[in-house]
């Protein structure tokens, strides 16, 4: 058991025992309560130290979980609470914490039709009962679209990935001819630009794959999981996007923006390590330092004639090939 559910176990037990008004508790008491409300939870011994405990009615004590719980020690023995209507389960809430809550809901609300959160939906109804949360409409709106291709199979990645379970992945990539299997070890699910990827340990490496490209997947009991902690911000830190090569450097890559576009490249960054070179009074040259990936490309030529890539030289050439061929699509018909 996680030590956070375990203390979760002993905060309402402690509870239930300084609001008895029938019977004296000494600290050993309580150590002993604890104990067997965890050995009930998990069905084997659980020591809890008088250390732990007292901790633990430090923490009900103090702000740090928004308790404040009025716990007094009579005749230099006994715990018990001074307000014997208080419980951790009565905690006033007040007209800005219920406001907070129900904008909290309303983004949680967005979730609840997607096949990951389906088990969301009667929690999400109780906290709008509790809350007297009135049915007004959405002021924040998320970008989701369920209809995405692949979708079906985050549940199954999800859960192994939080089980820690090898799969067995039936895939074809946009270059291949043929689809082929892969056994692969789930570390991540990652979302860009609405399109969702598993990252994965695979022969040795890290592999990125596309749930869209996904044919089949089956769970693999045999194979003992790999288990790579994986860092995620650190992985995806010097790309846009989701492509990370494990051999291709980060390079400067250098870009000027015209002065209409120039505040919402400012604002708005391309990557976390963008930098601004010059500011001129027909636009602004900024820096950011990322691998060379499609994502990059794709955000560039999106900016279309707003935006002129000064270096390096072969991402310039990229860029050119692309919009040279792009402009072949508009060619005027002789008729």
């Amino acid at each position: 058991m996680s030590s956070n559910k375990n203390a979760l176990i002993r905060y309402k037990t402690l509870d239930k025992c300084l609001k008895n008004k029938y019977k004296k508790y000494t600290l050993e008491d309580l150590k002993d309560e604890c104990s067997e409300a965890l050995f009930e939870f998990e069905g084997k011994e659980s020591f809890v130290s008088k250390r732990t405990i007292q901790l633990d009615l430090q923490n009900m004590r103090s702000e740090k979980f928004g308790y404040e719980a009025p716990i007094e020690v009579y005749e230099k023995r006994y715990y018990r609470y001074s307000d014997p209507d208080y419980s951790i389960h009565n905690i006033s809430v007040n007209e800005s914490d219920l406001k907070a809550m129900n904008n909290a809901v309303q983004i949680l609300k967005q979730f609840k039709d997607f096949s990951m959160f389906k088990d969301m939906n009667g929690v999400i109804q109780k906290l709008e009962d509790s809350i007297h949360s009135t049915n007004q409409k959405s002021i924040i709106h998320l970008d989701k679209n369920e209809q995405l291709k692949g979708l079906e199979y985050i549940d199954i990645l999800y859960e192994s990935i939080l089980n820690k379970k090898v799969l067995k992945i039936l895939y074809k990539s946009f270059k291949a001819r043929e689809s082929n299997y892969f056994t692969v070890h789930p570390q991540l699910l990652k979302e860009y630009n609405n399109r969702w990827f598993l990252i994965c340990w695979c022969k040795n490496s890290i592999m990125n794959l596309a749930l869209d490209r996904i044919e089949e997947i089956d769970v693999d009991e045999k194979t003992e999981y790999i288990d790579k902690d994986f860092n995620a911000d650190r992985y995806f830190g010097e790309v846009i996007g989701a492509t990370v090569s494990e051999t291709q450097r980060p390079q400067n890559v250098i870009f000027f923006i015209a002065r209409k576009h120039a505040p919402y490249v400012k604002t708005k960054p391309f990557h976390h390590s963008q930098e601004i070179v010059k500011e001129e009074e027909s636009g602004t040259t900024f820096k950011i330092c990322v691998q060379l990936n499609f994502e990059l490309e794709r955000m560039i030529l999106g900016m279309g004639e707003f935006i002129k890539v000064l270096g390096p030289r072969k991402l310039k050439q990229r860029i050119y090939k692309s919009l040279k061929e792009a402009v072949q699509n508009y060619v005027p018909d002789e008729n």
